[in-house]
């Protein structure tokens, strides 16, 4: 039964994503620009607490070139705070709606809770990105069946709803992302999530390990995932493990726009249908690029 159903999962590439009302084409790349309204996020806690200018930001990421924004309202890092349902709401909701209406372009939230999830599809998001791919509430998985929607699956060293800087070893870093999916996907079947549903993210930085050698293993190898056929979603911006790239200097997050573009064009290159950055003008630049390399 597992193998069959294994099977059938990896049989056929994942061409395009469907959402509520439209579909999005992956014969080229895409470009996800980010926006968090949280005050404790890594590279831009605070930024965005006035719901006005997160709106005009992300319009602004559409016209620099962003095909998808995503939205979140409560940190995953490393020693950030839990937000109540009520508190995630409250920030997100009026965003998504905001954008909606002056925009189509295509929206994700950032959520682990299945009430979030559900609110921020009536208020016009497409896709629904879980960072404990569907490890803490089991009632997103009902959510993203019943409105057949698009979900993001992370890949995670931790089950909580927040990353920690652990330095988790692995034998094979790619083993156990790939174990660890081959179980949630099927999970995510037996739940009544469609295939064509699922984007893999194979995490990065903290989520991977403490130790920043493992995140560059896996941008070597990013094949071995694409190979199945799901779309793959990557954000190396400006994360943990760009730190210290160069010998005796540490990169604070906002020098680490340089190493951040290098590491998504090597995910662009090795198969990634999404790449998450924070400097939409650059990452479109670098889309471009490779698009060029990649279809000349």
């Amino acid at each position: 039964m597992i193998n069959q159903t294994m099977q059938i999962a990896f049989s056929s590439p994942n061409r395009e994503i469907v959402s509520k009302q439209r579909s999005m084409c992956l014969h080229r790349p895409k470009l996800v620009g980010v926006i968090n309204v949280t005050p404790d996020s890594f590279s831009d806690g605070g930024r965005f607490q006035n719901q006005e200018d997160a709106i005009v930001s992300a319009l602004r990421m559409e016209e620099q070139g962003a095909d998808w924004i995503d939205i979140g309202g409560e940190s995953s890092g490393p020693g950030t705070a839990d937000v109540s349902l009520e508190e995630e709401l409250d920030r997100v909701i009026p965003i998504i709606a905001g954008i909606r209406k002056r925009s189509e372009v295509w929206i994700s939230v950032d959520t682990w809770k299945s009430e979030v999830a559900k609110q921020s599809i009536l208020a016009g998001a497409d896709v629904i990105n879980d960072v404990t791919a569907l490890r803490k509430d089991p009632a997103l998985a009902q959510v993203i069946a019943e409105e057949k929607v698009p979900l993001v699956l992370m890949y995670s060293k931790d089950s909580k709803t927040r990353t920690t800087v652990k330095e988790t070893s692995y034998t094979d870093v790619m083993i156990s992302i790939k174990e660890f999916f081959k179980e949630r996907i099927l999970w995510s079947q037996l739940q009544g999530i469609a295939s064509k549903q699922l984007i893999l993210d194979p995490g990065m930085g903290f989520f991977v390990s403490g130790n920043p050698r493992y995140s560059f293993q896996i941008l070597r190898r990013l094949q071995e995932l694409r190979e199945w056929g799901y779309p793959l979603f990557v954000g190396t911006s400006r994360k943990s493990f760009l730190a210290q790239v160069s010998k005796n200097q540490f990169l604070e997050v906002h020098q680490r726009e340089l190493p951040s573009m290098i590491t998504s064009s090597i995910a662009v290159w090795e198969g990634a249908s999404f790449v998450r950055v924070h400097d939409v003008a650059q990452g479109k630049q670098m889309i471009d690029t490779m698009w060029k390399l990649i279809s000349s």
